[in-house]
């Protein structure tokens, strides 16, 4: 079995990853960290767990009982908490945060894309988990800079309040993002950064702009991206090139009708629809925020660091209604 650690555990990250490892089948959560919650059960915090688990929130990581850990802080801690505490070197690590993304020197993180990085995943120690709308916007051009034909790219995407994480802000409680909808960061996403690097990694030549309007929705959890760009493919063989990219990888599904998100919410799904209008190439991208673009794919990078099937835990059911 393999020994699982998570630190900050009170998020919506750590909350989705207990979902899924409680039921993996070949994973024992030993200590998940949170200090406002030291002593109190996971339930006090994700209600939804009640009955399912009798863990109760540590103080401290114990680094003694763990193969490997999930790092579930806000961006810039998982450095801070790394550079504060001495991890053994035969413990793996996961991070969900935007620290350790882009390539610098001294980073010895991999990239966590499994479409991208499938086998630099299984034999890395430390894994730099992607962002959310970086997986959907990143799913949606693969294939197309693998091939070395990506132009300039518009997306726009939109995402659910989890998206935001769980402490409150003046644009995720429910009275404002309920019946409402705006743009933020427009042109400035933090996630524009990881997702250049990994076009820049399969189509070296890339030096176009990819243009990204984030948008705020009033739904709970799921991105939506949609992104287009000038080609002179036929709608067929650009249908043919995605198919091709990842008939490999379980989770992604080209699909041949147009998606809707409730086909993706609560699994670890990424569907992309392929469509042609005049010299444009038309891709809609679908992810959970939370599953796919979080946790969900935080496991599926233990699964392929571990040796084990890359499903293995993450056949999930989508909720229909």
């Amino acid at each position: 079995m393999i020994k699982v650690g998570i630190v900050g555990g009170a998020g919506y990250t750590a909350g989705e990853l207990l979902r899924i490892l409680i039921f993996h089948p070949e994973v024992e959560i030993t200590c998940i960290q949170s200090t406002s919650n030291a002593g109190n059960p996971i339930s006090a915090v994700h209600a939804d767990l009640i009955g399912e688990s009798d863990l109760v929130f540590a103080e401290n990581l114990d680094t003694d009982v763990v193969d490997v850990i999930f790092l579930c802080m806000g961006h810039g801690k998982s450095k801070e908490f790394l550079s504060e505490n001495v991890i053994p070197d035969h413990i793996k690590i996961i991070d969900l945060s935007h620290d350790y993304r882009l390539k610098a020197d001294g980073n010895d993180f991999v990239y966590g894309l499994p479409e991208l990085n499938r086998e630099d995943i299984k034999s890395a120690s430390k894994i730099a988990n992607p962002g959310c709308f970086a997986t959907a916007i990143q799913l949606a051009l693969l294939p197309i800079a693998a091939s070395g034909k990506l132009n300039e790219v518009h997306v726009n995407a939109i995402t659910g309040s989890t998206g935001a994480g769980q402490k409150p802000t003046a644009t995720s409680h429910f009275s404002w993002r309920n019946n409402n909808l705006s743009v933020y960061k427009a042109f400035s996403h933090q996630h524009l950064g990881e997702i250049k690097q990994s076009l820049c990694q399969l189509q070296n030549d890339f030096t176009n702009e990819v243009n990204f309007i984030p948008v705020r929705g009033n739904f709970a959890r799921g991105i939506m991206a949609t992104a287009y760009t000038e080609s002179d493919m036929t709608v067929e063989d650009a249908v043919q090139l995605y198919k091709d990219y990842y008939k490999d990888h379980p989770f992604v599904i080209v699909s041949d009708e147009n998606p809707n998100l409730k086909q993706v919410v609560n699994t670890n799904k990424g569907i992309v629809f392929v469509e042609k209008y005049d010299g444009k190439l038309f891709v809609i991208s679908m992810i959970d925020n939370l599953v796919k673009g979080a946790s969900g794919q935080a496991v599926q990078n233990m699964n392929l660091m571990f040796g084990l099937e890359e499903t293995t835990g993450l056949r999930l059911k989508p909720v229909a209604f």
